[in-house]
C-alpha cells in the first residue's frame, strides 16, 4: 500500500506551452483520478505545490501549472523526460455520471478552466450522453487563452463562447467576444433551467456572482457545483491551512455541491 505522505516520482512526456505563464506538464500515471482533484508536487529541496488535474488519459495525466512561485519556477526549468514527484490524487472530483443525460453548463474563468477540461472533454467526445452541453470560457486577454487546441476540437459538439475582458492585442484567427463571463449567459439557449447542471470554476468574486445569476435564471442551487481553491499543504485534512469553516477543502473539496459551497465563499 503506498504511503499517502511518501512522493512517487514521475516522467514528463510532454510539455505544452499555453502562454509564458502557463504551460501543461503531461506525465506519466497511471491509476484512478477524477477531474477536479488534485496532487502534491514537489522538486526535492525546493517545496511541494497543489496542482489540479487538467487533463486524463490512459497512462498519462495532465498538470496546467502557472509560473507563480520557488516550485513552479523550477518545474518551468524541467524539461521532456526530465521527472518531478508527486503524492494523490487528493480530493473530491467532478463525477461526470452526475451529468449524464441533462443540460449541462460549465462557467470557467481564468485558469479555472484547467480543472473542468477533463469534464468538457469527455462530453465534447460523447455528446450522446448528454442533452446539451455550454461552456463560457473567460479570459483577461486573447494572450492569456488556455487550450486553444482543445478549443477548436470541443467546438464541433460544444456550444462554447470564449469570451475577454479586453481586445488588447491581436487575436488572430481565435473568435472571442468581449466582456465578463456573467454578461453571456442570458443569450444561452438552455431548455428547461430547472433540470439543467452546472459547473462554476474561477476566481471566487466570479464564482459567487456567476452563481447568483445562475439562480435568477432559474437553475436549483442543487444542481450547480463549484471547486475552491485554497493552499492545500498536507492534501490529508491534517494541517488546516485549506479549512474553511468546519470543511477541509483538501479532503471535502475541491469540488462542493453549491448548498454546501455558498456557505464557503471569502
Amino acid at each position: 500500500m503506498r504511503n499517502e505522505y511518501l512522493p512517487f516520482p514521475t516522467k514528463i512526456v510532454e510539455i505544452i506551452e499555453h502562454t509564458p505563464l502557463e504551460h501543461t506538464f503531461r506525465v506519466e500515471y497511471t491509476g484512478d483520478v477524477r477531474p477536479g482533484q488534485f496532487f502534491e508536487v514537489s522538486i526535492p529541496k525546493v517545496g511541494e505545490a497543489p496542482i489540479s488535474v487538467s487533463g486524463i488519459d490512459e497512462n498519462t495525466i495532465d498538470l496546467t501549472i502557472r509560473k507563480v512561485g520557488k516550485v513552479t519556477d523550477e518545474i518551468f526549468d524541467l524539461l521532456h523526460s526530465d521527472r518531478l514527484f508527486m503524492r494523490g490524487p487528493y480530493g473530491n472530483g467532478f463525477d461526470v455520471e452526475i451529468y449524464k443525460g441533462k443540460e449541462l453548463l460549465v462557467v470557467a474563468g481564468g485558469t479555472g478552466l484547467s480543472p473542468v477540461r477533463g469534464v468538457v472533454d469527455y462530453f465534447a467526445g460523447h455528446p450522446e450522453e448528454c442533452k446539451h452541453i455550454s461552456l463560457v470560457a473567460g479570459f483577461k486577454s486573447p494572450a492569456d487563452v488556455l487550450f486553444l487546441a482543445d478549443q477548436a476540437r470541443w467546438r464541433e459538439t460544444v456550444n462554447l463562447i470564449l469570451t475577454v475582458d479586453a481586445l488588447d492585442c491581436d487575436p488572430g484567427d481565435m473568435t472571442c467576444e468581449i466582456g465578463l463571463v456573467t454578461e453571456h449567459l442570458p443569450n444561452l439557449k438552455i431548455d428547461n433551467y430547472q433540470e439543467a447542471v452546472a459547473i462554476v470554476v474561477g476566481p471566487p468574486m466570479m464564482m459567487h456572482f456567476t452563481c447568483l445569476q445562475l439562480l435568477e435564471l432559474g437553475f436549483k442551487e442543487e444542481n450547480i457545483w463549484i471547486s475552491q481553491e485554497r493552499k492545500m499543504c498536507c492534501g490529508l485534512g491534517k494541517c488546516g491551512h485549506c479549512k474553511i469553516n468546519e470543511s477541509y477543502v483538501c479532503t471535502d473539496g475541491p469540488v462542493y455541491n453549491y448548498t454546501v459551497g455558498r456557505h464557503m465563499f471569502d
